[in-house]
């Protein structure tokens, strides 16, 4: 297959996926009228079998024909799913259960002393359709709350200089894409050119929009905004951001959670035990109070007949309260809502069963680097010894003006000007290990640290702010403009302090993370111990480890996780994702800082948060909560109301109509009460 060939026939298969998007949203709308319509129908045609059956004087046969017509305009459908469970070998579904009840119901009539009950037949069946409405109503809007991530699927992307649109997977890495205002960024790339703001709502959840320009990296799913940009892509369309979120939300409902999957071992257990427990009721019952008023005589029979009645309308009245469909349905749902309702908060879960690990998280281990800090060098400190701090500034910024260390992009950001004022640069030496040394106009300038300073004998000292971060020495020497000699004595000009500043929301993170009950939160760091020390001292944090490497990352996150072996410690690790996929993968929960920019993180993490705020932890773990709260609610409400109707069918203390509520007015409720996990 050529290599064309091949990119149209992935462009198809995006297209065709579209497009089948798009075909199940309206299957959807269609099924959900189409059942309103057969809801209708069957309420009318029972109101007019009712009216025949008040007003005529018809026999049993004639009346059941009459029931039949809007019991199989509403129960078709339950009727076909039941056969076929049969002949796949599946019987024990609510569809079957269902079915067995009414056919009972209706059939009840012709035993000898019974009342009939066609009525309540068609009434079982038209109330369980009811709630397959609302259950198809919940899941439609459950499915909204995903979808609007689908939005962010970009359909097109234009080639600079070129007016035709071409599919974003035609779009070869390192070509150059044209993007305008009001159109979707269709691939992850840097910009060259021009300068704009970005919509990434949709994205990070985050409602200010981003200023982008020149060199900035930006993603694929947000919207331009104001300007023209053009833009250098850096990954083919299916490795870009917005393919990779797309598959990790289409992915989340194959990781089930504990309570779901509990609710369907539960279901496959449940069901059977339930069918031979009504025909216990049905059977067993009659008889042995047969035996007990006619012992084994001649009218034993007749005595079981009697009973025989009373006893089949319990045991279906059991046979409708006890259907799961109420757990089988709400639970699944109420998880479903949780994971669209984080990703509307811009945290993307990739399971419910890590929104049930978040809930119970009780440890919390962070990375610092990208993290706790911003990860960008900026100088809080100019310290000049015979000069201004704008000279100083002045010259470190002259001297690194050509390095792609991040302290020397510090220093320039920290002077802008540099450049721009006519000074000129001249004979850059790197000196491996120690610093840079050049000529700035008439002068030598040399950067570096202390063994920089001391190798051009300049006297150096001390900083008190030394634990705040990285020490930047500068020395300089007066250069003979006529003789231009080499300088020979250097005089120390002063000190700079460049620091990784830390994010404005980590204090706030660590302290919702506190009130939220966490007991424990943790600093791992590669970092010198005394700025360790300060940051974790600044955002209080419990403990800290430095200078570790990533694979005594590793080991420290083993030690905690294996530190309680009687009462498991639950822990999540949260990192920016460059280099900390093996800690990411190793903890309860990996939770993945700003985690768009780093594939590795995407991979390893259960959880990625779409921006770099560390306060969204905090949210992660709310939503985790509550969604788990509304599970136990749904669980715990559903058995009970079920247990207390079944006693209740036992004595003889509830009618059909009391069933109908216990199984499809609970499910109806269950599910009403999951839709709340929809919203953060």
């Amino acid at each position: 297959m050529s290599h064309e060939h091949h990119h149209e026939h992935e462009c198809c298969g995006h297209e065709h996926k579209h497009h089948h998007e798009h075909h199940h949203e309206h299957h959807h709308e269609h099924e959900g009228r189409r059942q309103l319509l057969t809801i209708a129908a069957a309420v009318v045609l029972l109101i007019a079998a009712v009216v025949v059956e008040k007003t005529l004087e018809l026999p049993t046969w004639q009346l059941l024909l009459v029931y039949l017509i809007p019991y199989l305009v509403v129960g078709a459908g339950t009727l076909k799913e039941a056969a076929e469970g049969l002949a796949h070998g599946d019987p024990f579904n609510e569809h079957f259960l269902m079915t067995v009840a009414t056919i009972g119901a209706l059939c009840i009539g012709f035993l000898p002393g019974a009342e009939s009950e066609f009525t309540e037949a068609v009434f079982v069946m038209l109330f369980f359709q009811v709630g397959e409405y609302f259950e198809g109503l919940a899941e439609g809007k459950s499915r909204a709350s995903i979808s609007h991530l689908m939005d962010i699927r970009p359909d097109v992307a234009r080639l600079a200089g070129q007016e035709e649109t071409v599919s974003p997977d035609k779009v070869a890495v390192g070509s150059v894409i044209e993007v305008r205002p009001g159109e979707k960024v269709p691939l992850d790339g840097t910009i060259v050119k021009g300068r704009s703001s970005l919509n990434t709502m949709a994205l990070t959840g985050e409602s200010v929009p981003l200023e982008v320009n020149e060199g900035d990296d930006i993603i694929s799913g947000s919207i331009n905004l104001s300007g023209v940009i053009e833009v250098r892509t850096t990954k083919a369309f299916g490795e870009s951001t917005v393919s990779k979120i797309i598959k990790l939300v289409e992915d989340a409902g194959e990781h089930k959670s504990q309570s779901e999957a509990f609710i369907t071992r539960f279901a496959r257990i449940y069901t059977p035990i339930v069918v031979f427990l009504a025909l216990a009721i049905a059977v067993i019952m009659p008889m042995g109070m047969a035996f007990a008023v006619a012992g084994l005589s001649s009218t034993f029979f007749n005595a079981f007949w009697g009973f025989f009645p009373l006893w089949l309308y319990r045991a279906l009245m059991f046979l409708v309260v006890s259907c799961p469909c109420a757990l089988v349905i709400s639970v699944p749902l109420t998880f479903f809502g949780g994971i669209g309702s984080a990703s509307r908060k811009g945290v993307l879960v990739k399971g419910a069963n890590y929104l049930d690990i978040l809930s119970k998280v009780d440890t919390v281990v962070f990375d610092k680097t990208g993290t706790l800090t911003h990860g960008r060098f900026s100088v809080v400190a100019v310290h000049p010894e015979v000069c201004s701090e704008y000279q100083l500034l002045h010259l470190a910024a002259h001297v690194e003006h050509s390095t792609t260390h991040p302290i020397g992009a510090a220093l320039r950001d920290a002077f802008p000007s540099e450049g721009t004022d006519g000074c000129k640069v001249t004979d850059v030496e790197e000196i491996a290990g120690k610093g840079i040394r050049a000529k700035v106009g008439d002068k030598m300038v040399c950067v570096g640290n202390t063994k920089m300073m001391d190798m051009v004998g300049a006297k150096w000292h001390h900083c008190d702010h030394g634990d705040e971060g990285t020490i930047v020495h500068v020395a300089i020497a007066e250069v003979d403009a006529v003789l231009r000699v080499q300088p020979t004595a250097y005089v120390y000009a002063g000190h700079i302090v460049i620091n990784d500043q830390v994010k404005t929301d980590s204090a706030e993170a660590i302290a919702q993370l506190k009130r939220l009950g966490v007991k424990r939160t943790v600093m791992l760091t590669g970092d010198r111990e005394e700025v360790a020390h300060r940051v974790a001292n600044e955002l209080a944090i419990d403990e800290y480890h430095a200078e570790l490497l990533p694979t005594d990352k590793v080991e420290k996150l083993s030690a905690y996780l294996s530190s309680h072996p009687s009462h498991p410690v639950k822990t999540a690790f949260v990192g920016d994702g460059i280099n900390d996929a093996p800690v990411l993968a190793r903890a309860d929960v990996g939770i993945a800082m700003g985690g768009l920019g780093s594939d590795a993180a995407i991979e390893a993490a259960d959880v990625v948060l779409m921006d770099d705020q560390p306060t969204k932890i905090a949210t992660a773990m709310r939503i985790a909560r509550r969604t788990l709260g509304i599970a136990r609610q749904n669980i715990w409400f559903a058995i009970g109301v079920k247990v207390a109707v079944l006693i209740l069918a036992f004595f003889g203390l509830a009618t059909m109509w009391l069933a109908v509520f216990a199984d499809v007015g609970v499910t109806v409720l269950a599910v009403l009460n999951a839709m709340r996990a929809l919203k953060a």
